[in-house]
């Protein structure tokens, strides 16, 4: 099969690789027909080489349709459509049960201390083959992938696989009282798709904070209050107060995460720890990581005395700064985490019906072969051509 694969920092490539096989009887194998690429690629892409390998699969947005299944699956047959969650959960075990999917003990990747093993997410996360290909296995067959009816298109639902459980969570977590308000740092796809939730779960007014023209604009469309936070430098804050009666937001969503802008000296120490030799890097990242926090800061300073800040941005420094004095005497509570995809599957679901109240069709603002895959890569990171929101078309 086709697949697309990593072979170096900035450098994948589409290559042809075995196909997947059932391992297991619970497993199936899916024909993808859609997969997306997610803004925290862009760390695999960029950040993370040390834990991956030259040939590693990437991608963990997929949707398509059964093509074997294992002798124990009962509730999926071949043709069902499907969309797989990044997170790779049982259903079953103690986290599982209570809602905690990312966090599943079946699947908890021990050697690294790290949650549910998740698809193409390099070492850390199991390192098991992504979704950016023609076929994937898929463990827990009957109870992990969703089963999606045939007809609509495959943007209806594909995003269920991460994008809309993720910005689900994001206000989940967020707690923004009824009538409340919400300012999102960051509008790429999780931020866009977390503000235009948040308007739909209620909120009176959701403030949108980015740099990419182009994202800003989206935003506005969709009834979001936009602020540029290239033009308003370190005014944002005040800006943010100005709207709430000086206050700040009941909430704030950070959806940028460890990748954000203004921070010069954290960046050039990640670049740094990634030209160094694997095993050298890996043991600096993991005692003496630091990520750019500029975006986090933010939040704390942007929201409510009293108020919430949820972090859906990855983050993934081991000895980050923190403003512990400001966070304890503003009274901020602080939620976090992998989506826990399979928790909110449900709930989503009947607002992919016809009239389609978050606009999920026409969400993405490429739909491309897998072949264009290292290109979309490219324009993805350098945030060129208006690309906000990519699928590829194995």
């Amino acid at each position: 099969m086709r697949a697309l694969t990593w072979h170096g920092k900035r450098d994948v490539r589409v290559d042809t690789v075995p196909d997947p096989r059932l391992e297991r009887p619970t497993d199936v194998i899916v024909r993808v027909t859609s997969t997306g690429i997610c803004g925290s690629d862009l760390h695999l892409y960029e950040l993370l080489a040390p834990y991956l390998d030259p040939g590693d699969i990437l991608g963990h947005e997929p949707m398509g349709v059964v093509e074997e299944v294992g002798r124990e699956v009962t509730s999926l047959a071949l043709g069902d459509r499907v969309v797989v969650p990044f997170n790779i959960s049982c259903g079953t075990c103690f986290m599982c049960g209570r809602g905690l999917q990312s966090q599943c003990e079946t699947t908890q990747v021990h050697e690294h201390g790290k949650g549910a093993a998740l698809f193409g997410y390099s070492k850390l996360y199991g390192q098991v083959p992504g979704g950016q290909a023609e076929f994937l296995r898929v463990p827990f067959g009957d109870t992990l992938p969703v089963k999606v009816p045939h007809g609509p298109p495959d943007e209806r639902f594909v995003y269920l696989s991460d994008v809309l459980p993720t910005a689900w969570q994001a206000v989940e977590y967020a707690a923004i009282p009824e009538g409340g308000t919400v300012t999102v740092l960051g509008l790429g796809p999780i931020g866009d798709m977390a503000a235009r939730i948040a308007l739909h779960r209620g909120a009176a007014r959701v403030v949108g904070v980015d740099l990419v023209p182009e994202r800003l604009a989206r935003a506005e469309s969709r009834g979001v209050t936009t602020l540029d936070a290239g033009e308003l430098g370190d005014d944002l804050v005040e800006a943010v107060r100005d709207l709430t009666d000086g206050r700040g937001t009941d909430a704030v969503i950070d959806a940028v995460g460890m990748e954000a802008h203004g921070a010069p000296a954290a960046h050039a120490a990640q670049r740094a720890v990634g030209l160094l030799p694997g095993a050298l890097a890996r043991a600096l990242m993991e005692r003496a990581g630091v990520d750019r926090m500029s975006a986090l800061l933010t939040a704390i300073e942007a929201v409510r005395r009293g108020g919430t800040v949820s972090v859906v941005g990855v983050y993934g420094g081991m000895t980050d700064p923190f403003p512990m004095m400001t966070v304890f005497d503003k009274q901020i509570q602080l939620r976090m985490g992998q989506a826990n995809v399979r928790r909110w599957t449900d709930a989503l679901l009947p607002l992919l019906a016809d009239a389609d109240p978050l606009g999920v069709e026409g969400f993405a603002t490429h739909i491309l072969p897998l072949e264009e895959g290292p290109r979309a890569y490219q324009a993805f990171q350098a945030k060129e051509d208006g690309m906000i929101k990519t699928l590829l078309t194995p």
